[in-house]
């Protein structure tokens, strides 16, 4: 199957050798999103809170422009510098993210780029 690169000015331009998503077939890959504003590049960052929300922005915006939403997603990872944060997480993407939820892991890491508290990537699987 084709692959199909997915990109729109509604979630940040990508800051490395990747693309904002793919997909193949009915599948979309979301690569990882930080809390960078789409509009000035600048991370969203005056607390964790504003941060967990841009990213979910950012989901959100690269699954609409591949065809989908969020409810559309089958799996997702959470990157989080501090796991204290992990409810706060649920309590967000829970304004973003309806039920039935999708496959989830929330991962401890050293650090993320730019100097980010939190990443997500996913995975859509669209007409299901």
């Amino acid at each position: 199957m084709a692959k199909q690169i997915i990109q729109t000015d509604r979630a940040p331009a990508a800051i490395g050798t990747y693309s904002q998503a793919v997909r193949v077939g009915d599948t979309v890959y979301l690569s990882g999103q930080i809390p960078l504003d789409p509009v000035t590049m600048e991370m969203v960052n005056a607390s964790v809170d504003d941060e967990i929300h841009q990213v979910f922005k950012n989901l959100t915006a690269v699954a609409e422009a591949a065809g989908g939403t969020l409810a559309d997603l089958v799996k997702l990872n959470v990157f989080l510098t501090d796991l204290a944060h992990f409810a706060k997480v649920n309590e967000i993407m829970a304004q973003y993210v309806p039920q039935p939820y999708p496959a989830r892991a929330a991962i401890g890491v050293a650090s993320l780029p730019r100097g980010a508290r939190v990443e997500a990537d996913a995975v859509l699987v669209l007409g299901g």
